[in-house]
């Protein structure tokens, strides 16, 4: 088949998670013999004079990498005007894009892409597929009270009932979705992220020397790394350090990630006085990354809310013990006692308790971890996903195009219903 996917980042522009999903699943579905084109997008602050657009073949994947407009919009100060500039410059390279080539269905990877997919599509005139990777109303806790979290949450639901089929990467996703824009859940599709678990693996030296930047004393260390922003959680994970240090002394922090709640985590740190022993290391590429997480006693990761949590994948192709929330996707990623060790959402005793747990007893979280592992050939394996996109692809049928009106905006919790 030949599938157009859209989306808002593609290596090496890379922002979480989706990024390396559309990158993976790209690959693997051009490795099946299907014609893969992916529209993205030039790194921010750039423009057309030093990153124009660019039109190559990368692992059998053909990449139409758009330029950025010469306004000066920026992605953090001006998200609506910035994601409609992207979607505007990739409307046109599409548009140019359908004069020599033409997709069976086009692909939408989250909000950001929705009106370049839907003009495209219906240019097309081929189904549209919608994956969403998360929502509005999941990243701020339900509530939509802010002018632009209503217009995030708007744009979500009309790409969701635009949408011939809709992808989501977890059952819990998928509840969440078919609740916020009212749609039928037996009509989602979830297929699950997966993980190329050799990518994870690295020298013994490389983690030895990780070992001893971050605890040169052979005190236990524990790691997060994502996303700094409130529904990662890492909150809760430093008001909890105190406690874990005190049952086993000197245990350090390793918090890897970048985002908006870098200043106030900082700052919580050093309120609670375990500043030194918490070390924020930003942004670390993959191959430091690798390093780090193979050394470290436990991943922990305290999502308030989680589509599904890639870094529960990676943990586990690194061989880490790791302890996480029952937020979302990491309910269903991670086995309570088989896989991991697992917490409500926000209950920070029970996160000291279950890090304690790891740390007490390696014998049995190594075993965890060795049964993580073993799950990542079956339950998360990339062919089998690309498989699965490729039969929700063979299946979609274009709906006759559908008057929408403005979706309501919930005045209270939008999960009150879930």
């Amino acid at each position: 088949m030949r599938g157009l996917m859209l989306s808002w980042a593609y290596p090496p522009v890379v922002v979480g998670g989706p990024g390396r999903h559309v990158h993976a699943l790209a690959r693997r579905l051009a490795g099946a013999g299907h014609d893969v084109v992916v529209l993205c997008r030039q790194p921010d602050g750039t423009d057309a004079s030093t990153h124009p657009n660019v039109d190559t073949v990368v692992g059998g994947v053909r990449i139409v990498r758009v330029a950025e407009d010469p306004p000066h919009l920026e992605f953090a100060r001006d998200l609506v005007p910035w994601t409609l500039a992207m979607g505007h410059a990739m409307v046109r390279a599409g548009w140019q894009l359908l004069r020599e080539w033409r997709p069976d269905v086009v692909h939408a990877h989250d909000w950001l892409v929705a009106h370049p997919a839907i003009a495209l599509a219906g240019a097309a005139d081929v189904p549209l597929v919608a994956t969403v990777h998360a929502t509005e109303a999941g990243r701020h806790g339900g509530w939509l009270t802010d002018v632009l979290n209503q217009q995030v949450h708007s744009v979500e639901w009309w790409l969701a009932n635009s949408a011939d089929e809709v992808i989501t990467c977890s059952a819990a996703m998928r509840s969440e979705v078919a609740t916020l824009f009212d749609l039928d859940r037996e009509a989602i599709t979830v297929l699950h992220n997966g993980i190329e678990p050799r990518r994870w693996r690295v020298p013994d030296a490389d983690v030895t020397a990780a070992r001893s930047a971050y605890a040169p004393d052979g005190a236990p260390l524990l790691l997060y790394f994502g996303r700094l922003e409130w529904e990662k959680g890492v909150q809760d994970l430093i008001a909890g350090l105190r406690a874990i240090r005190d049952s086993h002394p000197g245990t350090r922090l390793v918090v890897a990630g970048q985002g908006r709640m870098a200043g106030p985590l900082l700052a919580q740190a050093r309120k609670l006085r375990v500043r030194r022993a918490v070390h924020f290391a930003g942004h670390l590429p993959d191959a430091e990354l690798a390093a780090v997480l193979t050394a470290a006693d436990a991943v922990v990761l305290p999502s308030r809310y989680e589509p599904f949590g890639m870094v529960a994948l990676e943990a586990a192709a690194a061989g880490t013990p790791l302890v996480a929330s029952t937020a979302g996707g990491l309910g269903e990623v991670v086995l309570d006692g088989r896989t991991g060790l697992s917490v409500e959402p926000g209950d920070r005793d029970a996160l000291v308790d279950a890090v304690r747990r790891v740390l007490d007893d390696p014998v049995a979280a190594a075993s965890r971890a060795a049964a993580a592992r073993a799950r990542l050939a079956t339950d998360f394996d990339w062919t089998r996903i690309a498989a699965g996109t490729a039969a929700v692809y063979a299946n979609a049928r274009r709906r006759p195009p559908a008057t929408l009106g403005r979706p309501k905006i919930a005045t209270g919790n939008a999960f009150g219903a879930l």
